[in-house]
């Protein structure tokens, strides 16, 4: 059990605001996660968008600037959209800082024939589309696990599913990570703890969620959650800096990630979204300092998990059928 409740001694502005009679209630610790990584730290920081080895490179050096600590680097255009020698500088380069690196899978509904997905309702959303879509996410995760890739990202239940399968029955390595996107993000406890136990280690939750749902969720689900700090405009553009403490202390294990508000696409990222693609993965990282700062500002800048540090611990699953015949092959 982790009591993050004392990651928050001074909420902001306490000091003028109790001086002026306008003090907030004390928080209370049954809202507080009783969740930690296995490590014991509360919150682990993610860089997300990082497309390349050249936009990595810039990462690990503002990091190194700026003395931004980093868990996770994650990548949003997908396995299919970098070579086997990209893949490759980037599970060396990440590794050098003993990072880990998550790279998404394959096809998803805003990149396949489908034009529901372009409708008002959007359709089926990100989701894989028939079996060959889904065939293209294991061919993408076996590509990327064998080039050492060790963090995979889904937007797709069946994909999560059959990917847990992969791994649990030898296909890719056994201590592959699987992570929900934040494109198909949970958005009440049920549906959390179902993705769990469809074999998610770590889960993207979208940044409007309150404080009040994030504490509904960790009652029944103690598997990582990532949240962005601040999310990139598809998302909602939400900037969430000043609630980052209670944050931590709602949704322990957390990962923040840091997007931008009021920057453009860069998904599938290409030669002609270079420029772009490096400004951003730099101003990224200085985001991670300014709430960094933030954090040791308000004294709450403790339980953060030692680098180096991937593992989501032990998770509930639903039992594996370890046989072939829930899919049964096309004529």
């Amino acid at each position: 059990m982790n009591d993050t409740t004392t990651l928050l001694p001074r909420p902001p502005g306490e000091p003028a605001l109790t001086a002026l009679g306008l003090a907030a209630p004390s928080p209370d610790p049954a809202d507080a996660s009783p969740h930690a990584f296995p490590d014991g730290g509360a919150w682990r920081v993610e860089i997300p968008s990082v497309e390349g080895p050249e936009a990595l490179g810039v990462v690990l050096k503002e990091s190194a600037r700026l003395d931004v600590p980093i868990h996770r680097i994650s990548q949003g255009s997908g396995v299919w959209m970098l070579s086997d020698a990209e893949i490759t500088d980037m599970v060396g380069g990440a590794a050098e800082r003993d990072i880990e690196l998550c790279l998404f899978t394959g096809p998803r509904g805003t990149w396949d024939t489908g034009a529901s997905v372009r409708s008002d309702s959007h359709g089926a959303g990100l989701r894989a589309r028939g079996h060959d879509a889904v065939a293209g996410c294991v061919e993408d995760a076996v590509r990327a696990t064998e080039l050492g890739v060790t963090c995979l990202l889904v937007a797709d239940e069946g994909v999560l599913w059959t990917l847990h399968r992969a791994r649990t029955a030898g296909l890719i390595p056994a201590d592959t990570t699987l992570k929900v996107s934040a494109l198909i993000g949970p958005v009440n406890p049920a549906a959390y703890a179902v993705y769990e136990r469809l074999g998610a280690d770590s889960l993207n939750v979208p940044s409007d969620l309150t404080l009040a749902h994030l504490t509904e969720i960790r009652r029944v689900s103690g598997a990582p959650m990532d949240l962005y700090v601040e999310a990139p405009d598809d998302l909602g553009g939400y900037v969430r800096m000043y609630e980052i403490a209670e944050l931590i202390r709602r949704g322990a294990p957390l990962y923040l990630k840091f997007g931008l508000a009021k920057a453009p696409g860069i998904y599938p990222y290409g030669a002609h979204l270079r420029d772009l693609t490096l400004d951003t993965a730099r101003e990224r990282v200085r985001r991670g300092r300014l709430a960094l700062d933030l954090l040791a500002r308000h004294g709450a800048d403790g339980g953060m998990s030692p680098l180096g540090s991937r593992l989501p611990g032990d998770l509930n699953r639903f039992s594996d059928p370890s046989h072939s015949s829930d899919f049964p092959e096309r004529s």
